[in-house]
């Protein structure tokens, strides 16, 4: 394949990168942790950790979490929010030979519940907060250790002062009981005193399993090695670099992580893409309090900001967003979900910075294309494959089709995964003959590579750049006894890009949409609980009785147009 787009990449910016300079992601991050020991890593409430502090508070907890005795390519999950203690508890497992599972602190039971046991993960570290959820499905799962976190561990006397609002004031810690669960800093003081023994890894260990739903409507988990982060890292690396040796000087980066760390957007393009430049992450544990975001905001110039759609547009709605100082800010990408026009305008108006969308999914690491960090205007693209990556847009017999006409985005390069987590059906299904691994959405290439969304070829519902899957909505709300039948699909939202819409045909005729709200809260995580419900007396089917949820949609198109 002829790889047209290479034309677009600014001068600096490599054909191909050799993610073979590293053995493995720890390699990477030990190089980086050694580079800039003086420098910050991370900032959090106002407390700032080195990147030597990072380096020998993961080091010690690695060494606690060999103590427990897990075998080699163990599974931890990590179920925090954007706090101090996540990139040490990251850095921990993947020193320590193990893999990371990355877990939704918002998740319900039943949602966690899966992902434990699905992935086998034998310990668990997580903030006291989410604890009362871990409690609820403890005993059916293979976990045994449990590491417990509170929001003020890691800043010092100013932690005691957050722990007593958090605990007392807020009372955002619901009571719970797991038998031996151990303190964070208590295992980071244990660790040291502890041997650590350094694992031979290879680059094709396993690094994270990220979750991700599918048309089945059951969470998989994404295998992503050590080679498939280590290559998207140098990928987005390389990308940027364009715009970080463009003026103004800035000593050193600071990224906004205001996007969840446990999603693979904010996992690479923030944290593990500012230890490969020696740059600072400036976390936001709560970005929907928005004018505490801005707060926070105004004490810093910023450099890079990723973020998803909604927040970009979230944040100038607030009054307060033009007073901020954003002559330094170099880097705004979009990602997650689509970037629309009147936002990206309006960001460039207020910022002076363009976005930049890119694309991609936690099958790949994420990122597969991205427009140029030095646009000068928003395309209204995705941009053009980033080193290293292969876009074929086929039809669905796999042929690839011309050049202008829609087909599904198929992907190959170093940053797609291996897998899905002890699925291998699930796994050929997305993946084709000759290599290639089918996204699911439907794109344009134009002649000169750059690459359009134009529909999504799964049912997939993307609200504010999370995935939400119609068959695990539908399966809940067909539980509820006063429902006979129903359908989920997602509907355009100013907001959130867009909602989740249920459509019920009651068994009971008494049963209100908000019966539908209350029993989903119980075991959907927020954003998958449908915004508008609509009761009928029937659904769509096909002649063998599948309920067809492209014709719902179609109607919805319809009466908009």
């Amino acid at each position: 394949m002829e790889r047209i787009w290479l034309k677009q990449y600014p001068p600096g910016v490599p054909a191909d990168i050799d993610p073979t300079q590293y053995a493995s992601l720890v390699d990477l991050l030990e190089e980086s942790f050694a580079k800039y020991a003086e420098r910050k890593a991370f900032i959090c409430m106002d407390k700032s950790i080195s990147y030597r502090d990072l380096d020998q508070m993961s080091l010690a907890l690695g060494a606690y979490l060999q103590s427990l005795g897990l075998s080699r390519g163990a599974r931890v999950a990590i179920m925090l929010p954007n706090v101090l203690q996540y990139p040490v508890a990251t850095a921990a497992v993947l020193r320590a030979g193990y893999a990371v599972v990355n877990v939704n602190p918002l998740y319900t039971p039943r949602e966690l519940e899966h992902q434990l046991k699905d992935s086998g993960a034998e310990a668990i570290i997580v903030l006291e907060n989410f604890a009362h959820t871990v409690q609820q499905v403890y005993g059916k799962t293979a976990v045994k250790h449990v590491i417990m976190a509170s929001m003020g561990d890691m800043l010092g006397f100013k932690g005691m002062i957050v722990n007593l609002v958090v605990r007392r004031v807020k009372k955002m810690v619901p009571a719970y009981s797991i038998p031996h669960a151990v303190a964070f800093n208590e295992a980071v003081s244990a660790g040291r005193h502890k041997p650590f023994s350094k694992p031979r890894l290879s680059p094709d260990d396993v690094a994270f399993l990220q979750y991700t739903g599918g048309t089945t409507g059951v969470s998989k988990g994404a295998t992503l090695l050590h080679r498939n982060i280590v290559a998207n890292v140098l990928q987005n690396d390389a990308w940027l670099q364009p715009a970080l040796t463009q003026p103004p000087h800035v000593e050193q980066l600071l990224i906004v992580c205001a996007l969840p760390l446990y999603h693979i957007f904010a996992l690479t393009a923030c944290y593990l893409l500012a230890v490969r430049a020696g740059g600072c992450n400036l976390l936001i544990p709560n970005p929907r309090d928005i004018p505490g975001f801005i707060k926070e905001l105004a004490k810093y110039q910023v450099n890079s900001f990723p973020a998803v759609n909604t927040l970009y547009n979230g944040l100038m709605h607030h009054p307060d967003f033009k007073k901020l100082d954003f002559s330094k800010l170099k880097i705004s990408n979009g990602g997650g979900m689509a970037v629309q026009r009147p936002v990206a305008e309006q960001w460039k108006s207020v910022t002076g910075c363009s976005i930049a969308e890119g694309y991609g999914l936690s099958e790949t690491s994420p990122t597969l294309t991205c427009n140029t960090a030095t646009t000068a205007e928003f395309t209204g693209s995705i941009g053009v494959p980033v080193p290293s990556t292969y876009i074929s847009i086929r039809d669905d017999d796999g042929k690839e089709v011309s050049l202008g006409q829609p087909g599904e985005i198929c992907a190959k390069g170093p940053q797609v995964m291996s897998g899905y987590w002890n699925r291998p059906e699930e796994t050929a299904k997305v993946m084709t003959a000759d290599g290639y691994f089918r996204t699911g959405d439907i794109g344009v290439m134009d002649e000169k590579g750059f690459i359009k969304i134009v529909d999504r070829k799964k049912d997939m519902i993307l609200v504010s750049g999370f995935n939400v899957y119609p068959n695990e909505v539908e399966e809940v709300i067909a539980s509820h006894p006063g429902v006979l039948e129903c359908a989920v699909v997602g509907i355009p939202d100013a907001k959130s890009g867009e909602a989740v819409k249920a459509y019920v045909v009651r068994r009971d005729q008494n049963l209100t949409a908000e019966d539908i709200v209350k029993f989903c809260h119980g075991q959907l995580t927020n954003y998958k609980i449908p915004k508008h419900i609509e009761f009928r007396t029937d659904l769509p089917k096909t002649n063998v009785g599948k309920i067809l949820r492209r014709a719902l949609r179609d109607e919805k198109k319809a009466a908009a147009a």
